[in-house]
């Protein structure tokens, strides 16, 4: 594992490795709340991403997951879906949001 890579890091790396082309006609919230703490969404509309580090009122989906897999998971050593069978990762509200989210974001800087 990148024992090196920070939850924080990999959040505010996140809107620099947004795909644009991936989100047309996109327009929704995702929760992510880390280890029952941590808590920031992503706003996608227009194209656009912002990442706010605070919970929402009304996502249209919501992941639980650990830090250790949310680091594995964006960086690309651990597959999404492995981590929701193996109980690492859990979703409520609009799943199949969960479905597209892997191509919203590429492993490397877009800008």
């Amino acid at each position: 594992m990148n024992e090196q890579i920070s939850v924080d890091q990999v959040i505010e790396k996140l809107p620099s490795r947004f795909c644009p082309e991936q989100a047309k006609d996109l327009s929704c919230i995702y929760q992510f709340i880390i280890d029952d703490e941590t808590g920031f969404y992503i706003a996608i509309r227009d194209q656009q991403c912002q990442v706010v580090r605070q919970r929402h009122d009304d996502p249209d989906i919501t992941l639980h997951v650990g830090s250790d897999a949310f680091i594995r998971v964006v960086t690309g050593e651990q597959d999404g879906m492995s981590a929701f069978l193996k109980g690492q990762l859990r979703a409520e509200g609009n799943i199949m949001l969960a479905t597209r989210l892997g191509k919203l974001f590429s492993r490397q800087r877009q800008r």
